[in-house]
């Protein structure tokens, strides 16, 4: 058995596609780019099944997230990873709320038996990267999504008692189950709920991690795109499986032409 045999195909009924691909290819190879003209190939293939999949978009989860409330800005906001330092960056520019960030570079790493483990992404510990804390009057911590929670989880549980008690964790989007299991810790906000069971019911995915070796990370291993797995992607695609698969190699070659997974963004 190979480690990907140990992690079953996900069947969700519903399946959200967070797109933060589009802006990042506009970005970097312009609208008149062949990885342009692909990406508008992959994402109408994905649209022809409305019922099933769900295309998310930064703004309308931001949009949600900022009607929840309003918050004093707070005195430190930890982001989780790259993309939890990048999510409360818009928000700020239109509220001040997160007017000082700071970085802890951990992520989600597969065990090779079906689990998982929560890795940095550095040398340094957790506990190492997280700044002095102990007379903050007010922190907040954010990620981009909370699917399992236990990311999310891991760094809420590694601060103090006495500063998690003046904490609160934001996302843009989340599963239901999995934002009430973060919510013993303290509150958290979401731009998106998805209601259901993780893999059977919901599942989320961002779609760069479609096209790039930034989805799926293994010990001792390199990272993987999602096309690589495809009983994954036959599992999500059911109908064009074969067509998402060559699409995603097609843009892949022009993203990561050495071969080498790309830092994104």
């Amino acid at each position: 058995m190979t480690d990907a045999d140990a992690y079953a195909a996900p069947t969700p009924k519903i399946f959200y596609i967070h797109d933060d691909l589009s802006e990042y290819i506009r970005e970097r190879q312009g609208e008149a780019s062949a990885a342009w003209q692909l990406t508008h190939e992959l994402f109408a293939l994905v649209l022809r099944d409305p019922s099933h999949v769900v295309v998310l978009t930064l703004e309308w989860q931001m949009t949600r997230l900022l009607a929840q409330g309003t918050y004093s800005p707070f005195a430190l906001t930890l982001g989780i990873g790259r993309a939890g330092e990048r999510v409360p960056q818009q928000p700020h520019a239109r509220t001040g709320w997160f007017p000082k960030i700071v970085r802890v570079d951990v992520t989600r790493e597969e065990d090779g038996h079906g689990g998982y483990n929560i890795v940095t992404t550095t040398d340094v510990p957790l506990a190492q990267q997280l700044p002095m804390l102990d007379t903050i009057p007010s922190l907040a911590v954010v990620d981009d999504t909370v699917f399992s929670g236990l990311t999310m989880r891991t760094v809420l549980q590694a601060l103090p008692p006495n500063v998690r008690a003046c904490t609160r964790a934001f996302c843009l989007r989340g599963v239901a189950a999995s934002l009430a299991s973060i919510e013993p810790l303290c509150p958290i906000a979401s731009g998106f709920t998805a209601p259901g069971r993780l893999l059977d019911e919901v599942s989320f995915i961002n779609a760069s991690g479609l096209v790039m070796r930034i989805g799926i990370r293994h010990p001792n291993q390199p990272p993987q795109a999602f096309f690589e797995r495809p009983m994954w992607m036959r599992a999500w695609f059911p109908a064009r499986a074969d067509e998402m698969i060559a699409l995603c190699r097609r843009l892949n070659a022009i993203l990561e032409p050495n071969g080498q997974p790309a830092q994104f963004p």
